[in-house]
C-alpha cells in the first residue's frame, strides 16, 4: 500500500478534497487575505514614516515575546504534534486577518459612541477626555475581534477537521490565533503611544501584554473557544456539541469584556470619589519588568474562573489522550508496538513525554507520534461508527509506522 502524503492526513473528509468546492472557498479566502492587506496597508499608510519604523521595531520584539508562549504551547501538544504549517497559518489569521476583519467594525462603533458623547457632555465631565474609549472598549472589542478570531478556529476546524482530535487540539489552535492577535496589536498599541506622545511605551506596552507569559488576554480568550469546539469534536452528546461553541465564544467575550472595562470602572470610582478627570492622557512611565509583574497579578486575580476552565481542560485532555492511546494501541502490539514500547505507553504520566529510548530522538518522536496519531484516527472513526480496518487513514498511519521503523 502507498504511503499516504501529508495532504492526504490533513484532508481527509475535507470539503478541499472536492474540486468545486477547493475553487470557491480558496476563492473566498483570497478575498478575504486581500481584504486584510487593503487595511493594514491603509493602516500604515495613514502613519509618519518615523512611527512606521517604530512599529516595525516593535514587531521585532514582539515576535521575541511571542516565542515563549508558543513554546509552551510546544510542550503541550507533545503527544501528537499538529502540522507545523497548520500553526503559522493559525497565527497567522490572528495576526494578519482577524485584526484586519475587527478594524473596522471597531473604528465604525467607536464613531458611533463618540457622536453620542458628543451630544451628552456629562459623560465628558464624569469620565473626562477619554469617555469615548472607556464606554466602547468593552463593547466593540469582545464582539468583534472574539468574533473575527472564532472565525479561524472554525475555519481550521471546517476544513481540517481530521486535524481536531479533543479539547487540547482546540485550545492550543485558539491560543496561537490569540497570541498572533496580540502580537500585531502590541506593536500597534506602541506606535500608536509613540506617534501620539513622541515616546514609545515599549515597557508598558509589551509588559502588559505578554503578562503571565503571553499566556492571558488574547490567549486566554480564544483558547477558550478553541477548547470549547474541541469538546464538541470529543463528546457522542448532541446537544453538547451544539452548545459548546455557543457557550465558549459567549466565555471568550465575557473574559475580554471584563478586561476591557475595568478602565471604565477605574474612572467612575474617581468621579464617585470626586476627583477630578484628567483632562490630558498622560502616558505612565513603566518598565517592561514592573508592567509585566503588575499585568500579571491583575490577570491572575480578574481571570481566575477562566484559567480554571482551561486548566480543567487541558488536564481532562491529556487523560483522555491517554486513555485512548492506551486502548486503541493494545491490539497492535507485536505488529506496530514492542511489548516495551506499549509497556511505556502504560507507564505515561501527565508530564511526561514517551521516547523509545533505542532510536534516535528525532526517529523516536516520529514514530511515538504516528503511533499516537493512528490511535486517535482509530477512537474517532470507531466513535463515527464505522470500522477503523476499512478506514484509509488508519491503514496510512500505519504504513508510515512501519516506513518510520524501517528508516530507523
Amino acid at each position: 500500500m502507498a504511503t499516504l502524503s501529508i495532504y492526504d492526513h490533513l484532508l481527509m473528509g475535507s470539503p478541499l478534497r472536492r474540486r468545486g468546492a477547493c475553487i470557491v472557498i480558496s476563492a473566498a479566502l483570497a478575498l478575504v487575505l486581500a481584504f486584510a492587506t487593503i487595511v493594514h496597508l491603509g493602516l500604515l499608510a495613514g502613519m509618519r514614516f518615523d512611527v512606521v519604523l517604530v512599529f516595525y521595531q516593535a514587531l521585532v520584539i514582539s515576535s521575541l515575546l511571542a516565542l515563549v508562549p508558543i513554546m509552551v504551547l510546544w510542550f503541550l501538544d507533545r503527544r501528537e504534534r499538529e502540522t507545523p504549517s497548520l500553526c503559522v497559518a493559525a497565527f497567522l489569521w490572528g495576526g494578519c486577518i482577524a485584526t484586519a476583519l475587527s478594524l473596522p467594525f471597531n473604528t465604525a462603533f467607536f464613531r458611533i459612541i463618540d457622536i453620542w458623547v458628543a451630544q451628552n457632555p456629562i459623560l465628558t465631565e464624569v469620565l473626562g477626555p477619554q469617555a469615548t474609549v472607556l464606554i466602547a472598549a468593552p463593547i466593540s472589542a469582545p464582539i468583534a475581534e472574539e468574533i473575527a478570531k472564532a472565525a479561524g478556529v472554525l475555519l481550521l476546524f471546517w476544513l481540517l477537521r481530521a486535524e481536531f482530535d479533543n479539547m487540547r487540539d482546540g485550545f492550543i489552535y485558539g491560543a496561537l490565533i490569540g497570541i498572533g492577535f496580540n502580537w500585531f496589536e502590541a506593536a500597534l498599541y506602541v506606535a500608536q503611544g509613540y506617534a501620539q506622545h513622541g515616546e514609545a511605551p515599549y515597557g508598558l506596552q509589551f509588559g502588559f501584554r505578554y503578562a503571565l507569559f503571553g499566556l492571558g488576554g488574547h490567549a486566554l480568550f480564544t483558547g477558550l473557544f478553541g477548547v470549547s469546539v474541541g469538546l464538541a469534536m470529543q463528546t457522542q452528546r448532541m446537544w453538547l456539541r451544539i452548545l459548546a461553541p455557543i457557550g465558549g465564544l459567549i466565555l471568550a467575550m465575557a473574559a475580554h469584556m471584563i478586561n476591557n472595562v475595568l478602565p471604565l470602572f477605574a474612572a467612575l470610582a474617581n468621579a464617585e470619589a470626586g476627583e477630578s478627570p484628567q483632562q490630558v492622557e498622560e502616558l505612565p512611565s513603566m518598565g517592561f519588568l514592573s508592567a509585566f509583574i503588575t499585568g500579571s497579578m491583575i490577570q491572575l486575580m480578574i481571570f481566575v474562573p477562566f484559567f480554571l476552565i482551561i486548566a480543567l481542560a487541558v488536564w481532562r485532555s491529556g487523560v483522555w489522550e491517554r486513555r485512548v492511546i492506551r486502548e486503541e494501541l493494545a491490539a497492535e502490539v507485536g505488529s506496530l508496538l514492542s511489548a516495551d514500547e506499549y509497556s511505556g505507553i502504560l507507564h505515561d504520566r501527565m508530564l511526561r513525554t514517551r521516547r523509545i529510548d533505542r532510536m534516535h530522538p528525532r526517529a523516536s518522536a516520529a514514530l511515538v507520534n504516528a503511533q499516537h496519531e493512528l490511535a486517535f484516527r482509530k477512537r474517532r472513526v470507531r466513535d463515527e461508527g464505522s470500522d477503523p480496518e476499512q478506514d484509509p487513514l488508519v491503514a496510512g498511519w500505519r504504513e508510515d509506522i512501519r516506513r518510520l521503523r524501517d528508516v530507523a
